[in-house]
This record gives structure tokens, C-alpha cells and sequence, in this order.
């Protein structure tokens, strides 16, 4: 029998109609002749009222009291949804996460899986039932309760489906598949029937809001087949699976953007051996994550050192930094919140010359702007004005023909 893993997000759970239909979908699909286990996330906005609970307390709470409150809500989801299966004539059970024992380190908040046990659902299986578990949620060494971060349920259900062996990863969501970019910004951008694990993992880490990304980390590490649904209709959705040759006779398969970036330059930094591990030092000690890096450096022997961080730390790095001047022999610090990253992610590019001059002639020619490049082998992003960021998103969809049959790296 085949073994599927399904996951369903919080919109899909949104209510008890909807609890039904996700319970109706599970049914089907044990019906059908299969095994068939379900990760679920918290109901839509239960999760951010548990968190203002929290808040509405205090704002220097202990993660690990913060991971048990908002750890509460899957358990509502999954003992409905498993209700729901039963009242509708097949046999369920739910479990937490530390029940099936999602192992994990003590980083609470954003914990990472270590080991997942899956002798106690391979029984339930065995034994008919459809096995239903809490997304988003494990246990450390200590028997504490830890959460994965927003979209835990994602890597939940990935995870799960690795250590099981599953057949197939489903991914329920409230959009019906990889778009070639927004569609709320591109009216022309496409459904992908498949796309490589790569490209996937750029998207994901790059801005589109589809799959979290540690999700698609895990499917690569232990090649488990993915496919993104919509659990509001009926669709194939997209593949999630490994390259193949195919692919690559398409330079780009999507443009993505984020507006989660802010900009920061130190200027006039000594031009000598250890400034900049003081600089990334500060920030790393602040436990804040740098990405692009630009380093210019003048005749007079100074150096400029530009970088991104997410916007939500921006004043926090602006802080250290400032606090760190001294130190860092700097003249000033800049910031800039008011930016946006755009790339364009294809694993053609790894194949095929001319990529970039065909972006930066498409942007030049709507006098777009960019401000910093970074690149790797199947991705370019820039940043530029955040003013600018849908113009740039709709004029690179149009100068790969992204919204052309053509443009797609479909398997025929």
C-alpha cells in the first residue's frame, strides 16, 4: 500500500466546514487504497492570538513558557480533525508532537528536528487508522515542549514523511500550486507542473510564501517527492522533485520579491585584516542574519561594507553597530528600510550564458536602479527601491516570457 503524508495550513483548518472537507479528503484518499497520515497546522489566526496573549503579559517572556501557550493550538486542530474523520465512518487518532516524539534541540521558537519516531503510527496504520499529527511542535532532551517557527508545519510533514518512508509529501494550502511569480502582481504568471528542489529552495528563501524553507531542505536531503495543493479545489498542483535534464532548456522558471530587507552600510571601515569579523561579529552575536555583502574599497585605503538583514532587525543592528563604532573604527553607520530584493531562479542558468545582461537591460530600460547584485548558480537577485517593486517583478516576468507555455521547463 502507498504511504502518503498530507498537510493541511491553517486556512485549510480555518473552521468546521472546513475541518470536514480536509477530513472528507483524508478519507478518499484511505479509501483509495492507501495509508495515509495527516500534519496539521493551528486554525487560521489561532497561533497569532496565542502569541498576543503572550504579549499582551510581556515582551521578555521566556521562549520556552512561549513555546508551550502557542504550541496549544495544533491540539485543538488535530482532535477536531480527528472527530471529524470518524464522524464520517473511518477510524482516527491524533497525537502531539512529543507523543509520536518529534525530537528536536532546545532552540525554542525555532527548534530543529533531530529524529523523528515512527513505530507507534506504523502500528496505527497497520491497524487501519488514519493517523492525524500536530504540525509546528516537538520535545527536547529535557521533555520541554518546543515550536519549529512559523510554517513549522511544513517541515513537520516533510519530516514525518522521511522517517516514514512515505510514497509522497502533499501539501495543502490555500493556493493551487508554484506560480512563475505573484499572481497578485502579474496577472499573466503561470502554474508550474514541477520544479526542482533548487529552484524551490531559492524561491522559498527568496520571498514566495508557498513552501518555509527548511520544508524544502529536508524533501531534498531524503529525496521525498512534494506536491503543493489547493485543499479548496481540485488540481494536480506542483511537483516538488530532483533536476532533470529537461529543466535546464529553461533559463528562468520564476521571479520572486521580498520587502522584508533592509539596508545597511558601514562606512569608512579601516581597510585591515579582522574589521569585518568584527563587524558580522557584532551582528552574529545579536543572533542576526546578514545576506547580501558588498565591499568597496577607495583610493584612500578605507573600505565601505553594505549588507541586508531582515527588516524586522534592522533598529536592532543599527544598535550594534552604532554601540560597536568605536571598535570598529568606522566614520558612520547608514540604514535604509525602504528596499526590496527581486530575483530571477532557474536552474538553466547553470547551462546558459547571458542571464544577467538580459535582467539588468530589462530593468535599465525602465529606468530601474539597482543598488546591490548577488548571484549564485541558479539565482540573481538585486536590490532596489522598494517603490519600484512591482514594475520590476512584471518587467522581468515579461523579458524571460514567463507567462508564455513556452517559458515553462514542463515534462512533455
Amino acid at each position: 500500500m502507498t504511504l502518503i503524508v498530507q498537510k493541511y495550513g491553517g486556512t485549510s483548518v480555518a473552521n468546521i466546514e472546513r475541518i470536514k472537507n480536509v477530513a472528507a479528503r483524508a478519507i478518499a484518499t484511505h479509501r483509495a487504497g492507501n495509508r495515509v497520515v495527516v500534519a496539521v497546522s493551528a486554525m487560521a489566526g489561532e497561533t497569532d492570538r496565542l502569541v498576543a496573549l503572550v504579549e499582551g503579559i510581556t515582551h521578555t517572556y521566556s521562549r520556552r513558557e512561549y513555546d508551550v501557550v502557542v504550541s496549544a493550538g495544533e491540539q485543538v486542530s488535530i482532535g477536531l480533525l480527528a472527530i471529524a474523520i470518524e464522524a464520517q465512518g473511518c477510524k482516527a487518532k491524533s497525537y502531539l508532537g512529543w507523543q509520536v516524539r518529534f525530537m528536536t534541540d532546545s532552540s525554542f521558537s525555532k527548534a530543529r528536528i533531530q529524529e523523528v519516531e515512527g513505530e507507534k503510527i506504523h502500528r496505527d496504520l497497520q491497524a487501519g487508522y488514519i493517523v492525524v499529527v500536530a504540525g509546528f511542535q516537538g520535545i527536547d532532551n529535557e521533555g520541554s515542549v518546543t515550536t519549529l517557527g512559523r510554517g513549522g508545519s511544513d517541515t513537520s510533514a516533510v519530516a514525518l514523511a522521511a522517517a516514514l518512508k512515505a510514497d509522497r509529501c502533499d501539501i495543502y494550502t490555500d493556493v493551487d500550486g508554484v506560480y512563475t511569480t505573484d499572481p497578485r502582481i502579474e496577472p499573466k504568471a503561470r502554474k508550474l507542473d514541477q520544479i526542482s528542489y533548487d529552484e524551490m529552495l531559492e524561491m522559498a528563501s527568496l520571498g514566495a510564501k508557498v513552501l518555509q524553507t527548511r520544508s524544502v531542505e529536508l524533501a531534498k536531503k531524503y529525496s521525498v517527492p512534494v506536491r503543493v495543493l489547493s485543499s479548496l479545489e481540485e488540481g494536480t498542483g506542483t511537483l516538488l522533485t530532483e533536476e532533470n535534464a529537461t529543466m535546464e532548456q529553461v533559463l528562468v522558471s520564476g521571479i520572486t520579491y521580498s520587502k522584508n530587507e533592509a539596508k545597511i552600510t558601514v562606512v569608512g571601515v579601516p581597510d585591515r585584516p579582522g574589521v569585518a569579523a568584527a563587524v558580522f561579529g557584532a551582528l552574529s552575536g545579536a543572533n542576526i542574519n546578514v545576506d547580501m555583502i558588498i565591499q568597496n574599497v577607495s583610493a584612500s585605503g578605507e573600505t565601505d561594507l553594505t549588507f541586508t538583514v531582515p527588516k524586522s532587525d534592522f533598529r536592532q543592528a543599527l544598535g550594534v553597530l552604532e554601540g560597536s563604532i568605536g571598535k570598529i573604527g568606522a566614520r558612520e553607520i547608514r540604514g535604509n528600510s525602504e528596499i526590496a530584493k527581486i530575483s530571477a531562479i532557474g536552474v538553466g542558468m547553470r547551462s546558459h550564458s547571458g542571464v544577467a545582461q538580459k535582467m539588468f537591460d530589462a530593468l535599465s530600460r525602465e529606468s530601474i536602479n539597482i543598488q546591490m547584485i548577488s548571484t549564485s548558480e541558479i539565482k540573481i537577485s538585486v536590490v532596489l527601491d522598494e517603490k519600484y517593486t512591482e514594475l520590476a517583478v512584471r518587467t522581468l516576468h515579461d523579458a524571460f516570457d514567463l507567462g508564455k507555455e513556452s517559458g515553462d521547463h514542463i515534462t512533455r
